[in-house]
């Protein structure tokens, strides 16, 4: 029987599916990406999204429903409708929205929907969605951490659906009659959180006093929300001698109105510096923070630290910590005080029961602090830190016994599992505390509050940190980490219960039921998953190895066998670390081609933007290590990639004002099982192929608005299906044909495609292509411009005349969008082309999609889209020469397009009905 294509095979609502990824960002409460900090997770409206298009049937599969194209359009767009309505983060628990996508699964699978499996389930947002969307999920992981936090979302809250909460109560909370979901487990959570939270604070709350306010700020105590510490070292100077403060720098508030800063108050006699606090901006020095790296100036005699010394002198174990301000909260808001001797006295005096000897790995790409003596991850905390995230580590097994007892009055079928689940929940909470409470965490003076130890996917050396209050109201308090997790368990969706395993993808037979397989994999180096990890796995292992000791039978995560390409793991060898990686993802691709289930495609979710060159044959290319050995893989086991779909959680606004070029967050590779008699085809043979197929499937990811800055990763779907699908590519050698090799023919191709588009253009304008291709925007020789003129059917004069290019001296050059006149409007140009509408839209856009679309309802629509295609051009010739500001100008016009064409639409509009009156 012929298989039926599925919608992700044939078209996808991009732009509504991106929207919502990249507004999820904002969305946290309630989140599941609250529950427990991961690294790179995919945004859940795009897993949703992909999910449904992989098992939904295409209407040109169906061409006995569907028999013409105008009739597989309009199904096609009735499917857009319920993805446009899916992805909304409104939507993720409308009951009315998830039925009908579930419908609409169940027609396209005869009633029979396979389970979704995920071998590198992560951060588990694909298993969520599987369950959100009715399916049955397996999920599986290498990394413990990554198992418990897959637990938690799909696997434990089915098993107690509905269950009202075990815990005593004084009937307040028991009013309500219905517990839907996990609502009562959620409660339950809650309530032993706070019990927790009573039990420390008998034990330790005295380590963290109430400041008393000066009558100024009215007087009596307020509660503290951080301690601000400074790292201290030696001055180099042997004259001075005096510790040194590390303040990156003296800002305690930046919000408008309400700033303060640190004033440093320095005794030269004595050779100390202590901080004051001052609203008066003259009197704060400039900071001590030199240059990039870890050099600092000395407060006292003015002597540069360079790196070196402080990092001899956190090696020697001789880097210390200073207290430089306190941080209250009062009825007026923030209140910063100077140290007190008694706050550091009492920080002092904690004395922790245990500290994790753990060591931190050796990958000095995104863990940094063991070139500073910091080599364990109990050294990233204070001795009060220490003590009081193992007070709280110890106390969930508390929680277990007390909530084990209170089973006793409720109809549980396994109160002891019941005991094991709330445990986890609030040994997350312990792991949310410790994220917010080590000395990696600094003060944010933007939002005056503390940031966490993961703001990036690395641990950095802080210099001057902020040590948070468990017991206050604020950010970094116990409770509020609770308040998280009861958030996300409240707002699950789920109908059927689903798996988890603690797995080696490369090992484990994974499953003997046929499966939709979706996952998102290691991305080759990009991030070192159990590295990181650890940090969370010393406390979970605190709280929780009685309850999983499977999951805990080691003092670190599993390092060897996991699926990363990072040389420190391999003596540094970057060759051995590439065939591990390649050898694993073949070995994992081979056994998922079994356990696939033939109706459905595989898809893949990948990240690696192509960076890296090579100048075989003279001919400079680009290809990408990371790319070419994840393909590899996939190609030798296989399969064949018929389609890629770039995934965005970027907000273009926040492209324009992060001011960057940057990739989708990822690409998805939809797959296929290559057909068993593929055939081997000549070089010649695959580029004819290529050249015949690529230049459509480029049109159409450009009509569907893709941005410039993901194009090339885009293509290699189409160009790798043409690949793919045969079993060999043979070189004139005989040899087989090297992913590399294709990916670089892929990339070629695309520039042809690109240049083709000339045609579309006046002279004028394929003259400044032509020129900005070779020299950019610098000047060079008029007579190059000439001779090139010639060839482009115009003149320099002309050129000058369209007030594109500046001619003077024996010398040409192209204007900048800066130099074309502000006051320009396409109706009265006499000399109209397509490069200076690009370049006025670019300039329009940067400054607002509102003056944009203005200039765009303008424009005559052929032209408009004629420009917009330019922009595709000269975006891929700015990445290329490493015109960062160009480029990000280029995309940024075409990822804002289809909004400027809404808004320009709407401002026709009005002005029609203007005219009317």
């Amino acid at each position: 029987m012929t298989t039926r294509k599925k919608l992700i095979e044939v078209a996808l609502p991009l732009d509504a599916i991106n929207a919502a990824a990249a507004r999820e960002k904002s969305i946290r409460h309630g989140h599941p990406s609250t529950l427990h900090l991961w690294w790179a997770r995919r945004p859940l409206a795009a897993c949703r999204a992909v999910l449904f298009a992989s098992l939904v049937d295409d209407p040109s599969s169906l061409p006995e429903q569907f028999p013409t194209e105008e009739q597989q359009h309009a199904e096609r767009l009735r499917l857009f409708g319920i993805i446009e309505r899916l992805v909304l983060w409104e939507n993720s628990t409308n009951p009315k929205v998830l039925a009908e996508a579930h419908a609409e699964i169940l027609r396209s699978t005869n009633g029979n929907p396979p389970p979704v499996l995920d071998p590198f389930a992560g951060g588990g947002s694909i298993p969520l969605e599987a369950q959100r969307l009715g399916l049955e999920a397996h999920a599986s992981d290498l990394n413990p951490v990554a198992v418990l936090i897959n637990k938690a979302l799909i696997e434990i809250p089915p098993m107690f659906a509905n269950q009202p909460p075990i815990h005593p109560s004084d009937g307040k909370q028991m009013a309500v009659k219905e517990w839907r979901g996990a609502a009562g487990l959620a409660e339950d959570v809650r309530y032993y959180g706070e019990w927790m939270r009573q039990q420390a604070f008998e034990r330790i709350g005295h380590l963290y006093p109430k400041v008393t306010l000066p009558k100024e700020h009215g007087g009596g105590e307020a509660t503290v929300i951080a301690w601000l510490w400074a790292r201290t070292v030696k001055c180099p100077n042997p004259v001075c001698g005096a510790m040194m403060p590390l303040v990156r720098a003296f800002e305690l508030s930046t919000k408008k109105g309400k700033e303060v800063w640190l004033k440093p108050v320095i005794d030269h006699v004595a050779k100390t510096v202590k901080f004051d606090i001052t609203t008066n901006k003259k009197e704060v020095p400039a900071s001590p923070k030199v240059g990039r790296g870890a050099q600092f100036r000395c407060l006292v005699c003015q002597q540069i630290a360079e790196g070196l010394h402080i990092k001899q002198e956190g090696v020697a174990g001789r880097m210390q910590a200073q207290l430089m301000a306190i941080v209250a909260e009062s009825k007026q808001g923030r209140i910063y005080l100077p140290a007190n001797e008694s706050h550091e006295t009492i920080a002092a005096s904690a004395m922790p029961t245990w500290k994790p000897e753990t060591p931190i790995s050796d990958d000095r790409r995104s863990l940094f602090t063991p070139l500073y003596g910091l080599t364990t991850f109990g050294d990233l905390f204070t001795d009060r830190q220490l003590l009081t995230l193992t007070t709280f580590a110890d106390l969930v097994a508390d929680v277990h016994k007390k909530a084990l007892s209170d089973c006793t009055e409720s109809d549980l079928a396994d109160p002891n599992l019941y005991a094991d689940s709330i445990s986890l929940y609030l040994g997350f909470a312990v792991d949310r505390s410790a994220d917010r409470g080590s000395t990696i965490c600094s003060w944010d003076v933007g939002y005056t509050k503390i940031r966490n130890t993961f703001a990036r996917q690395a641990i950095p050396m802080t210099w001057d940190y902020a040590e948070a209050n468990p017991f206050s109201d604020s950010t970094g308090n116990f409770l509020s980490c609770v308040d998280w997790i009861y958030k996300v368990i409240n707002n699950l969706i789920f109908t059927l219960k689903n798996k988890v395993t603690h797995e080696n993808a490369m090992d484990s037979h994974l499953t003997s039921v046929k499966t939709l397989v979706s996952t998102d994999p290691p991305y080759y180096d990009n991030i070192g998953y159990a590295d990181l990890s650890d940090f969370f796995y010393i406390w979970l292992k605190r709280s929780l190895a009685s309850i999983y000791p499977d999951l805990f039978s080691t003092l670190q995560t599993p390092k060897a066998p996991e699926l990363v390409a990072l040389p420190h793991r391999f003596g540094g060898s970057k060759q051995q670390a590439k065939e591990f990686f390649e050898q694993g993802f073949r070995q994992v691709f081979e056994r998922l081609n079994h356990i696939q289930h033939p109706d459905f495609p595989l898809t893949v979710y990948y990240a690696f933007k192509q960076a890296e060159t090579d100048d075989d044959d003279g001919d400079l290319t680009t290809a990408s290590t990371g790319w070419e050995t994840m393909l590899e893989g996939m190609i030798s086991s296989g399969w064949t990639i018929n389609g890629t779909w770039p995934m965005r959680s970027e907000l273009s606004n926040r492209m324009v004002a992060s001011g960057t070029n940057a990739l989708a967050s990822s690409i998805v590779l939809v797959c296929r099982p290559r057909a068993a008699d593929a055939q081997r085809v000549t070089r010649n043979a695959f580029l004819a192929a290529l050249r015949r197929e690529l230049p459509q499937a480029l049109r159409d990811l450009q009509q569907g608005n893709i941005a410039p800055v993901d194009l090339a990763q885009a293509a290699i779907g189409p160009g790798m299906a043409v690949f793919s699908r045969y079993s060999a590519v043979l070189e004139p050698d005989g040899q087989p044909m090297r992913v590399r090799t294709a990916l670089q023919l892929i990339n070629k191709e695309l520039d042809e495609v690109l240049a083709e588009q000339d045609n579309e253009y006046d002279a004028e304008t394929r003259w400044a292509v032509a020129w900005f291709d070779q020299f950019g925007l610098t000047a060079n020789s008029y007579g190059i411009a000439e001779t090139l003129s010639k060839a482009k059917n115009t003149a320099i004069e002309g050129l000058v005349e369209a007030g594109i290019l500046e001619a003077k001296a024996g010398k040409v050059r192209l204007l900048s969008r800066d130099e074309y006149p502000t006051d320009w409007h396409p109706g009265t140009d006499r000399r109209l082309t397509v490069w200076e509408i690009t370049q006025h839209l670019c300039r329009a856009v940067m400054q607002g999609e509102e003056k944009a679309a203005a200039l765009l309802a303008e424009l005559p629509s052929d032209l408009a889209e004629i420009a917009r295609d330019l922009a595709y051009r000269l975006y891929n010739t700015s990445d290329r020469k490493g015109l960062t500001q160009e480029g990000f100008a280029y995309n940024t016009l075409v990822i804002a397009w289809p909004e400027l064409r809404k808004l320009a639409a709407n401002q026709q509009g009005q002005a029609s009905q203007t005219s009317l009156f």
